[in-house]
């Protein structure tokens, strides 16, 4: 297959530049195994280049009043635009996630968070406060200075444009380390930073996560860092901030969200829910993914035989083509993890109904396959109840009473989404109320919607992106205390 990106530069202070070390990282493509082009192996010297870029383009960005940023972030979002469709089958091929619903969320979401915080910049305001009558006590939001994103492999141009833009807006200059694994559209991203915003204020670092992720980690002149991936890597952050600096780390982490189906639901409505909740459009490889299957014993059966019938009617294949429903998962190593997951699960004894292996077919030798996967009769105490895919792999258990549902979707260390499925709004309620997770659907799955705070409870991250808060993450409050004669 031809390459589809050459030898790509990363971008640091208005540059785009190889790494000091000469050396680069090579990215296959998931369906073939064949090399796709290349970027800079970074290394702690490069982020080192780009924090100085940084420190000294954000102050001038801050200056600007906050329609000056708008308008810069506006036309940054045009540049994208504009560029979508290139963006697009980079990112596919880069990754393997399926085309069809990628053209409808990855660029689209990333070019309408930028227009959305550039909305909101005019509304970053403090608070006057009447603690004495005779002085002024305000607060005013000022910006960090340098921040940093680290994004994962599963949307690698949403994450590095949606996830930067309130640090943007806020006044920030913005420091962005791209998946390893799937790093190419980043690099079409650097060209559009380039042309369309201030020398500085985005910089791109390519390069491997023990490398290039842990000198953003560790570096005194980043404060503020934002991080999507496992819990056990968040952890290794946490740690790894703490021995150097007191830093402001927010966290989005694994989940093992539950779906919980009352027994007035129709099996048939509950079963595309369900599919659909998966994510298998991105082999599951989703935070968000609703990989428990919680049903009620009366409807158990038939909720089950419809969710087997619809995930087999999956189409597996090229990833580029619009007629693709399951791509391949994003590495070797990545394969090689959920396999040993569905291993582990027959060791234990859950039913498997559906996959569990490679697809079959001579078009599937090469390329890193999973074939979507279902298993039943998932109890709590089965390591597929308790640990994250991060799968093409559904789990399915059944509840008999409103507590039993409970405890079952509460006992995992995770708590990111979750959703509830009744027409009774009382039961729906009390089940949101009870259910440890931040955020959650009632009849609905898996959506993201724009303004909404997203993020999780227990190990499943710390702060909420996606909404106002976002924002207001990426600022400092300090307070001014005016003594009046």
């Amino acid at each position: 297959m031809e390459r589809i990106c050459e030898a790509e530069r990363m971008l640091i202070g208005g540059e785009l530049v190889e790494s000091v070390t000469g050396e680069w990282i090579t990215s296959i493509n998931p369906a073939t195994e064949e090399p796709i082009g290349r970027v800079p192996a970074g290394s702690s010297e490069d982020v080192d280049r780009a924090v100085q870029a940084a420190e000294k383009a954000w102050p001038a960005w801050a200056a600007l009043t906050p329609m000056e940023r708008a308008a810069a972030m506006n036309r940054f979002a045009d540049a994208i635009a504009a560029r979508a469709e290139e963006i697009l089958r980079i990112e596919v091929s880069d990754t393997g996630n399926t085309i069809r619903p990628m053209r409808m969320i990855d660029v689209p979401s990333a070019v309408e968070s930028l227009r959305y915080y550039a909305g909101l910049a005019p509304d970053l305001r403090g608070d006057t406060i009447p603690a004495t009558s005779d002085n002024l006590h305000l607060t005013m939001h000022e910006p960090y200075g340098v921040v940093a994103r680290i994004a994962p492999f599963n949307h690698p141009i949403m994450f590095a444009v949606a996830r930067t833009a309130a640090a943007l807006a806020a006044g920030n200059a913005v420091i962005v380390k791209p998946p390893e694994t799937s790093p190419l559209s980043a690099m079409v991203l650097a060209e559009i930073a380039r042309d369309t915003l201030p020398p500085g204020v985005f910089n791109i670092v390519t390069g491997d996560g023990a490398v290039v992720g842990n000198a953003i980690v560790r570096h005194l002149g980043i404060k503020r860092i934002a991080f999507i991936g496992s819990p056990e890597t968040g952890r290794a952050i946490q740690r790894s901030a703490a021995e150097v600096a007191v830093k402001h780390i927010t966290l989005e982490l694994g989940g093992k969200n539950p779906m919980i189906v009352f027994p007035d639901c129709d099996p048939e409505k509950i079963a595309d829910a369900a599919v659909f909740g998966m994510n298998f459009s991105w082999q599951g490889q989703s935070c968000g993914s609703l990989s428990r299957l919680l049903l009620h014993e009366d409807i158990y059966d038939r909720v089950l035989k419809a969710v087997v019938e619809r995930v087999a009617a999956l189409r597996i294949g090229d990833p580029l083509s619009d007629e693709t429903d399951v791509g391949p998962v994003n590495s070797e190593l990545h394969m090689q993890r959920i396999l040993a997951h569905c291993a582990n699960a027959d060791a234990d004894g859950a039913r498997r109904m559906l996959g569990g292996g490679r697809p079959e077919g001579e078009q599937f030798r090469k390329g890193y396959w999973v074939a979507p996967t279902v298993y039943a009769d998932v109890t709590p105490e089965l390591r597929l109840w308790q640990q994250e895919v991060f799968g093409p792999v559904m789990a399915i258990g059944r509840w008999r009473d409103f507590e039993e549902a409970v405890a079952m979707a509460n006992s995992t260390e995770y708590g990111l989404t979750a959703a509830v499925w009744t027409h009774d709004i009382n039961a729906a309620l009390k089940m949101a109320r009870r259910i440890r997770s931040g955020h959650i659907w009632i009849n609905g799955s898996s959506m993201h919607f724009l303004g909404v705070p997203f993020g999780g409870m227990k190990s499943s991250g710390v702060g909420r992106e996606e909404g106002r808060d976002e924002l207001l993450s990426y600022t400092e409050s300090k307070t001014i205390n005016i003594m009046l004669s």
